[in-house]
């Protein structure tokens, strides 16, 4: 038996409040649940606007729109982070400048930011990678000084928190998924989140078709439909409900891996910054530089004693729809570089038992111990 990397919980909330709108005939994107969700999701966050979208990558192409972002514009985005960040740009005709990482924690690197600001620079997106809270006060003061919007990609940060602030709160607008992996999940689904009214407004208008207000089925403007049913947002208000207490289990899971894990010398753990409160989306380590075996037979070895995982992201310098395109040093990235080559995620999902965590850290073991006999 296998076990996954990811496996999701629906609470029994859930299910009675998904049932009710089975039962009363809501099930589109009107409804009770939608309208609950989003303010109940922005009171949790401390910001004054949320509202639901399809899926996250849509959220981040929503955010963008409203923010006017357009062909010939430049978006500084991490290296190390999922392709719909680089593809929310491509959609706006906008050109993706990727920054390295920085080591301990894989998020963008404050300290190069700076020397990638041109004069056609209009934002900057950072991510909260696995759970763990980008920097964001040098990242905060650098677009203050060059007028620049920051975007936060919160997919992965449900609860996280920088210095007491939530991730997703910090930025001029920010981007959650609620994808079934995710700590808050509706299955697919996301919300893009802001304390700006004009930015909230314009991005209703664009994910409902653009319909002119007042004279519905009269379109002005270019929309999109990424509209979040009804039955989504009842699973998603019932686990928001539940947030807590998924991210209590999150922290017993990295604190058993932790223990079970580290007297082997050739695992870097995740490590968490003074200034973050991580949520351990998922259970993120590194495999040492002089490691008896490389990453891809590490996942290989643990995959034939039935544990499943995953690496890290590829560099999105190295992803063939943007380096055809673009022309990436590949040389200017050697962090990015480093963390794909040697990270991968263990069994992470809010479903993983006390006993799946000792099979896979006892795997683990074995796999060392094969490979110096």
């Amino acid at each position: 038996m296998m076990i996954p990397v990811n496996e999701p919980i629906v609470s029994k909330k859930a299910k009675k409040y998904v049932l009710e709108t089975l039962e009363t005939g809501w099930i589109s994107s009107a409804g009770k649940y939608v309208t609950q969700f989003e303010e109940k999701f922005a009171e949790y966050l401390g910001v004054k606007y949320a509202t639901t979208v399809s899926n996250g990558t849509t959220a981040l192409h929503l955010a963008l729109e409203a923010l006017d972002i357009r062909a010939g514009d430049e978006i500084i985005i991490p290296d190390l982070t999922i392709i719909s960040c680089a593809l929310a740009a491509l959609y706006t005709g906008a050109k993706p400048i990727l920054v390295d990482v920085e080591l301990e924690n894989g998020n963008i690197d404050p300290h190069l930011i700076e020397k990638s600001i041109t004069k056609r620079t209009k934002a900057i997106m950072v991510v909260h990678l696995y759970g763990h809270s980008v920097d964001m006060d040098p990242i905060l003061k650098i677009a203050r000084k060059h007028n620049l919007f920051i975007i936060e990609d919160a997919a992965e940060a449900h609860g996280a928190e920088y210095k007491g602030k939530k991730a997703g709160s910090m930025g001029d607008i920010a981007c959650f998924s609620f994808y079934g992996n995710k700590i808050v999940t509706t299955g697919e689904g996301g919300m893009v989140v802001t304390n700006n009214k004009k930015l909230y407004e314009k991005a209703c208008l664009f994910k409902n078709l653009a319909h002119k207000p007042g004279k519905r089925f009269f379109h002005e403007k270019v929309g999109f439909n990424y509209r979040l049913t009804n039955i989504q947002a009842a699973m998603g208000l019932a686990h928001l409900e539940e947030i807590d207490r998924f991210i209590e289990k999150k922290l017993w899971m990295k604190n058993l891996y932790n223990e079970l894990l580290s007297d082997i010398p050739f695992l870097e753990l995740p490590i968490e910054q003074s200034y973050a409160k991580s949520v351990y989306w998922m259970y993120n380590l590194l495999l040492t530089k002089n490691s008896p075996i490389n990453r891809t037979n590490f996942m290989k070895k643990l995959k034939e004693k039935g544990v499943d995982t995953r690496t890290y992201f590829y560099p999105l310098h190295t992803q063939t729809v943007l380096k055809n395109k673009y022309h990436y040093n590949d040389k200017s990235y050697p962090v990015t570089n480093d963390l794909s080559a040697r990270g991968l995620y263990l069994p992470s999902g809010l479903a993983i038992t006390e006993h799946q965590i000792k099979i896979v850290s006892q795997k683990i073991h074995e796999v060392f111990y094969e490979t110096k006999r």
